[in-house]
């Protein structure tokens, strides 16, 4: 970045060296260029709350030039400070006005890497090769990429949102069920019943880097559905242990640990789990992603569910522009049971785009899939097949925060096409939500 020396008004002049340095608040103007010289004989005599003063004061200067340049330079400060969150909100606020910044976002990406969050780094680094770079930045940005993790040796995010939907337990809407003893009635708590679920999500994790290729992890979250009537809360705990290791230009990433999940208070499935995701890039704006994972699934309420889960995920994703990206996504996945009527094989694809419009980045996403049981489960007249159908809006205001929150809103759909009328369904939530990176 550079300096712009076009004079700032006078208040602005005059508020800045009142805050920054009171005996130089005289009745003469200051450019901007001598007050960011304050701001750098501030740093270097170590007086952080002088040179924020100043930085906070002409970010609110009408030129673009003269606030872009505070943005960067306080940025950068609290980035020295290991105030990564503060760092971001900056540079996301400087790329909101200026897309095509490069230098910023390459800033930017080093910072979320700093917070633990590798794949938003990556995908700022996406979105500076989609824009023109001068060969020994391109370079430097091919060398990150190549060496990008997540640096920082523990952190976390939580989540906090309240969602009212017309099917809180995803059930159908039907009041009979077809069986081989002729139609059932379903009692009410087994219908679709609407409501309100206050959402509560966070994960925490700490990383030991062990040499540049090897990094160890571990992990701990925790999602859960919070509702008036317990006995449609659904909470799930997890914890993973792991590696990373870099291979070259690809990642591999292995984890093994274990999940519980409660369901109307009561407890409901125990799983032992283990992933591996590869992911390396094919051009400086496209990557591929390859993920497999398994679970031994031991159910608390039906032994004959009681099986083994094998997962499969290939994605591509693509930065289009500096504002722009986009993701296609193909799966897999095979469940088996000691009841073939439970055992099940679904393929289907999800689509995913996002736009980033300065105060807010704005994501619709789109996916289907199809399913099929083994068998007849005794009860049903028919196999079950079924068509799922999602989509998802939603939009994060990263420009504003509450005590570090950034908020969230989405919208959410779903219908389930079955031939058993019990796992036919059609979803419609919103979501309000604020969520922060630690």
């Amino acid at each position: 970045m550079r300096l712009f020396p076009a004079p700032p008004p006078a208040w602005l002049a005059t508020l800045a060296c009142l805050l920054a340095a009171p005996a130089l608040a005289q009745s003469q103007q200051y450019t901007a260029a001598q007050l960011f010289e304050v701001a750098n004989k501030a740093l270097a005599a170590n007086q952080i709350p002088t040179a924020e003063a100043i930085f906070r004061a002409l970010e609110q200067d009408p030129s673009l030039d003269i606030r872009s340049e505070a943005r960067f330079r306080h940025g950068q400060l609290l980035e020295s400070q290991k105030r990564y969150p503060e760092a971001a909100a900056l540079f996301r606020a400087l790329l909101a006005e200026q897309p095509k910044a490069q230098r910023v976002r390459l800033e930017l990406a080093q910072v979320l890497a700093q917070m633990g969050h590798g794949s938003a780094a990556r995908r700022e680094l996406r979105l500076a090769r989609s824009g023109s770079l001068p060969p020994q930045v391109a370079q430097m940005v091919n060398q990150f990429a190549a060496a990008l993790r997540s640096t920082s040796p523990y952190g976390g995010s939580l989540e906090l949102g309240v969602a009212p939907t017309d099917n809180i337990n995803r059930a159908t809407g039907s009041t009979t069920l077809n069986s081989i003893f002729g139609p059932l009635d379903l009692s009410a708590d087994a219908r679709a019943r609407a409501g309100v679920a206050w959402n509560v999500g966070g994960q925490a994790f700490v990383h030991d880097t062990l040499s540049p290729h090897l990094q160890l992890l571990a992990q701990v979250s925790t999602q859960n559905q919070l509702t008036v009537n317990p006995q449609f809360d659904d909470d799930v705990f997890a914890g993973d242990l792991g590696a990373n290791l870099a291979l070259g230009r690809a990642r591999l990433r292995i984890t093994g640990g274990v999940s519980y999940r409660l369901y109307g208070t009561h407890p409901y499935t125990l799983s032992a789990n283990a992933s591996v995701n590869w992911s390396r890039p094919l051009t400086p704006r496209t990557q591929i992603e390859l993920q497999s994972d398994f679970s031994a699934v031991t159910y608390r309420t039906n032994a004959l569910q009681n099986g083994d889960v094998f997962s499969e995920t290939l994605s591509l994703s693509h930065g289009f522009g500096p504002r722009l990206g986009g993701k296609l996504s193909l799966f897999g996945q095979r469940v088996t049971a000691a009841d073939p009527g439970y055992a099940t094989l679904m393929e289907g694809a999800t689509v995913l785009v996002w736009r980033d419009f300065g105060r807010a980045t704005v994501y619709g996403s789109a996916s289907v899939s199809h399913l099929a049981s083994d068998a007849r489960l005794f009860i049903y007249p028919d196999l079950r097949q079924e068509w799922l159908t999602r989509a998802s809006l939603g939009a994060t205001f990263t420009r504003l925060k509450l005590a570090g929150f950034s908020p969230v809103v989405r919208l959410n759909y779903e219908r389930n096409q079955s031939t058993v009328s019990l796992y036919a369904y059609h979803r419609l939530s919103g979501e309000i939500a604020i969520n922060r990176s630690f």
